[in-house]
């Protein structure tokens, strides 16, 4: 029988994931399916849910705007998922809906891949914005860092944040403008950041959570400039990695699923 997955989120065609898992099950020759669903209601993701309960489905990948949806559907929660408020991962586990956020495991491991120097332990990160994304981030991030900075355009949604996230984390939180002494930026904002970066030190390490385009303004002005930077797409392959795992119950195949999304984007490997 096939085994059927995807992702659901709205809008959902410009989503990579598909492209990405389907090359993992090529490469594992598994008999499965990794489908993009686009629920255009709350109403219409909770019925797609419903067809994870009843079987049809074995697991999903969520984007916005449903991952906290998400979370408040499973029946069982990672401590990760309930940490960053949000889910973007559920599935059935003899009969429980389980969730769990990857996103973390994402950027971590985008961090290792292309700014393989940076130094954490010790060091400030600084999080753009203070949404779903960021508060990934931040749970993340707050891992390894001493101090972890959110800079938002409303000091009412940082410090919210703060509260929900700093219970969870050792490293110290706060709402702060100050990116001198910052040794990682992470772009968390839909749009591109008003950040001058002329006041960045010059090995600090600049990360967009966005990859469409690859190279985002953000992530070419910092480049030009001599910093390191760290693009969307390894993140969205970093946390894939787990989800395809624990939806399929196989390690990811060594393949080179970026090269394949890389031109699926239309960008040169």
């Amino acid at each position: 029988m096939t085994i059927r997955a995807g992702v659901a989120g709205w809008p959902i065609a410009h989503s990579l994931s598909p492209v990405i898992h389907s090359a993992w099950i090529r490469a594992a020759g598994l008999d499965a399916a990794y489908t993009a669903y686009g629920p255009e209601s709350d109403d219409q993701f909770r019925d797609l849910i419903g067809d994870l309960r009843q079987g049809t489905l074995c697991g999903l990948n969520v984007t916005a705007p449903y991952k906290e949806i998400a979370l408040e559907l499973a029946e069982e929660a990672s401590p990760t998922a309930r940490a960053c408020g949000s889910a973007n991962l559920l599935w059935q586990d003899g009969g429980v809906l389980r969730a769990d956020s990857t996103d973390g495991h994402g950027l971590m491991a985008a961090l290792m891949e292309q700014a393989p120097t940076l130094e954490m332990k010790g060091n400030i990160a600084t999080v753009l914005g203070a949404g779903g994304a960021a508060r990934a981030a931040v749970h993340a991030l707050g891992e390894v860092f001493a101090e972890v900075r959110i800079i938002n355009r409303t000091p009412a949604r940082a410090d919210a944040l703060i509260a929900a996230v700093q219970p969870h984390t050792s490293a110290r939180l706060a709402c702060s403008d100050a990116v001198s002494d910052t040794a990682l930026v992470v772009n968390a904002l839909s749009v591109p950041p008003e950040l001058d970066l002329t006041t960045l030190a010059p090995e600090a390490v600049l990360m967009d959570m966005t990859y469409r385009p690859l190279m985002t303004g953000f992530l070419q002005a910092g480049a030009e400039r001599g910093h390191t930077v760290v693009d969307g797409l390894a993140m969205l392959i970093g946390q894939a990695r787990p989800s395809f795992a624990t939806l399929f119950g196989v390690a990811p195949p060594d393949v080179d699923v970026r090269a394949e999304a890389l031109r699926v984007l239309g960008e040169t490997p």
